[in-house]
């Protein structure tokens, strides 16, 4: 499994509107060939900044079998009218680490 990274740019007042059509576009990608799942994450610091976060099963699932695919083209023409910046997207792979408490109640949701 690989783990997807871009950081999304939008222009100035619509993020709203990116959200919303965000929602929409999301089974393009949800129902691709090697997908495992995405999340949308909104900056705190810099409030046109998202990151997205996307699993799949290989690199190739993303660069082949999604972005080659119609699925993708309608993706692109849904969202890229809000990017105010080229997205730039990486490849990671997980590191194993040792357990840690999982306990999230005390994890805070506001600004630092």
């Amino acid at each position: 499994m690989i783990s997807e990274v871009a950081s999304l740019y939008i222009i100035d007042g619509l993020a709203s509107e990116f959200e919303s059509q965000f929602r929409r576009a999301s089974p393009l990608l949800s129902g691709s060939r090697g997908y495992i799942s995405h999340e949308l994450h909104k900056c705190i610091e810099e409030r046109n900044k998202y990151l997205l976060m996307i699993k799949w099963r290989s690199v190739s699932d993303h660069l082949i079998s999604f972005k080659q695919s119609t699925a993708y083209e309608e993706w692109r023409l849904m969202l890229a009218p809000f990017f105010d910046s080229a997205v730039e997207a990486e490849h990671y792979i997980s590191i194993r680490l040792p357990s840690t408490n999982s306990d999230t109640s005390k994890v805070s949701e506001g600004p630092i």
